[in-house]
This record gives C-alpha cells, structure tokens and sequence, in this order.
C-alpha cells in the first residue's frame, strides 16, 4: 500500500550542525543580522550549505519575529477589471515587489458572503482605492489590523478632480462644436465614475458657455449606441464625449453602420487611452492618463505607511492629457 512521505522542514539547526558552527552565526547570516563580525569565508559556506540542503525561510516565523508579513493588501472596487485599473495594479504590484513586498488584491463583493480576506491574511497594511464601505473600519480592527490607508481617522483629503472631462469637452469646442452631448455606460458598477465624469463635462460646458450635454448611458451595444445617436444628431449633436474608450468605440461602430462619417458627420472623444483607441479605425483621439505613474504612486503610500516615512507628494502622474487622433476634427 502506497505511504505518504511528509518532508520534515531544513532548518537553520540543520545548517549548523552539518557545518560543526553554532545556530547562532547560522542565524545571524540567514537573517543578514547587522552589528555581526562573521567573515565572507563563514557567510558563505553558510549560504551554499543553506541552498544545498534546500533551506527555506520559515515565513511565519519571521514575520512573528519581525513584525511584518511584508504583504500589502489593496481592497479594490466592484469595478470592471479595465485597461487602466489593470496597469495600475501591474504597476504598483512591480514596485512593491522592488521593495521586497508582495501585492494582494481582494474585492469584496455586495453580497458580502465570503469572510474578509484580511480576518486569514495577516497584511502589514490594507489599502482602499475608495473610501471604505460601511463597516470596513470595524471589520478591519476587529481582525486586528493597525495599519489602514486611507486613515478613517485623518481629516478628508482634499478631493481631486479628474481632468480628463474638462480636456475632452474643450477640444471639442476649440473644434468649433457648440453642440455636444455626453455618452457614460450603463454599468452599475461603474455608475459613481460615470456620474463623475459627467458632472466634470457638463461643469466645462457651462463655463464654456453651453447649456447642460444631453446624455445617455449606454451598454456597448450596437441597438444602445445605436438609438442614442439617432436621437442625437435630431437635436443637432455634431460632437460626442465618452466616458471611455469602449464607448467611443461603440459609438463610433454604430455611426458608420448607420452610414454617418466619423470625424465628417460626428465627432467623437473617448477616455484612458487604451490600446484599442489607437487601433480601432478611425482612430480614437482620446485622454492619456498615466497608469504607469499612478500604480508607483500608490505603492508609494503603501510603503510610507508601512515603513512610517512622510507620504509622497503628488506629481506629474496625476496629470492627464489629450491625444489627438482622426475621430475628432473641425466641424464642417
């Protein structure tokens, strides 16, 4: 009958005793212990012994005996795992692991059955892309956890704007387009960004001089796009706004099956700048947001309230741009 073999753990004690040195310098080299005189000659038969004998650092150990799991977990959003939000984790993912720290991603979902991944995994700090849901704090203290960004306790950052709304509807106008309407997505999961955005767009307008964009929220397809259009270019629309690039696309398939000329008939601007802006044709001008910059600037945060450094001030990744490409042009 077949036995299960169980492998017993390498340990430092194993190291030493088949070096004939003591657990103490063992340790002392395993753990890169500062303050120790043990010769480069020591330290590294010390080390090829450890890889030969397939020493493993026992994880849980260390963390207890230091401190820190050096994990980093970001609660994110019920939101669709776009473009953008995906480089943002790559990123911040990269540069944490740069640090020697390890990125753990949880969503909690509104039926809110599955127990928090922070009440089984010990973080050294739980990171929120929002502002926490009712209840979080609580649940977050209660499992022990000390260290949570942002600080539910902190008075209320200054909140920041996104400029991206601003820049599409004023392209538009420099374009000479006076009548301009706002596209978001029906989504519900997104539906607080959607409002956002139109909010930033219809603020534009109206400095602007323009009365508030006719909207719609579509759901990417082409009977959605398709009515919201029609509507549109009855009131006279010769410009679009997207929420994003997806909808842009989508606006754009459906005005060319409906025999419209994109930029001739209608122009239209999408939002993040994905790949798909820049080979979809006509290709999409759009706004560029640095998801590269900001995915280093939240692990940034993450270390600064890990390691108690001064958080890192906001610069340039913040910042957002246009990209002009061949779906918008100068109404004819």
């Amino acid at each position: 009958m077949p036995q299960t073999t169980k492998t017993r753990r390498v340990t430092a004690a194993d190291i030493a005793r088949s070096l004939g040195i003591s657990r103490a310098t063992v340790g002392f080299v395993l753990n890169d212990t500062p303050g120790q005189t043990i010769s480069p000659a020591t330290r590294t038969r010390v080390l090829d012994e450890a890889a030969r004998l397939g020493y493993r650092p026992h994880i849980a150990a260390r963390a207890l005996a230091s401190g820190r799991t050096r994990i980093v977990m970001l609660v994110l959003p019920d939101w669709p795992l776009d473009f953008n939000l995906r480089r943002n984790i790559e990123e911040a993912s990269l540069a944490l692991d740069e640090a020697g720290y390890a990125l753990i991603t949880y969503t909690p979902h509104p039926t809110g059955r599955a127990r928090p991944l922070w009440e089984t995994l010990q973080a050294d700090v739980v990171m929120a892309m929002t502002t926490w849901a009712p209840g979080q704090v609580e649940s977050l203290r209660a499992a022990g956890v000390t260290r949570i960004f942002p600080d539910p306790e902190a008075p209320p950052a200054a909140e920041w704007h996104e400029e991206g709304p601003v820049l599409q509807v004023q392209h538009l106008v420099d374009l000479g387009h006076r009548s301009i309407a706002f596209a978001g997505s029906a989504d519900p999961r997104i539906a607080d960004l959607v409002t956002m955005r139109r909010a930033l767009a219809n603020s534009a307008a109206g400095d602007l001089g323009l009365d508030q964009l006719p909207t719609a929220d579509l759901d990417l397809t082409d009977a959605s796009a398709g009515a919201a259009i029609a509507d549109w270019r009855a009131a006279g629309v010769t410009g679009i706004v997207a929420y994003n690039d997806d909808v842009a696309a989508a606006l754009t398939g459906a005005a060319l099956r409906l025999g419209l000329t994109v930029p001739g008939d209608l122009s239209i601007i999408g939002h993040d700048d994905t790949p798909l802006a820049s080979t979809f044709e006509p290709r999409l001008t759009t706004i560029r947001v640095d998801t590269v910059g900001l995915g280093r600037f939240f692990a940034e945060l993450a270390l600064s309230s890990v390691e108690d450094r001064p958080e890192p001030t906001a610069g340039p990744e913040l910042r957002v741009a246009l990209i002009e490409r061949t779906s918008t042009a100068p109404i004819g």
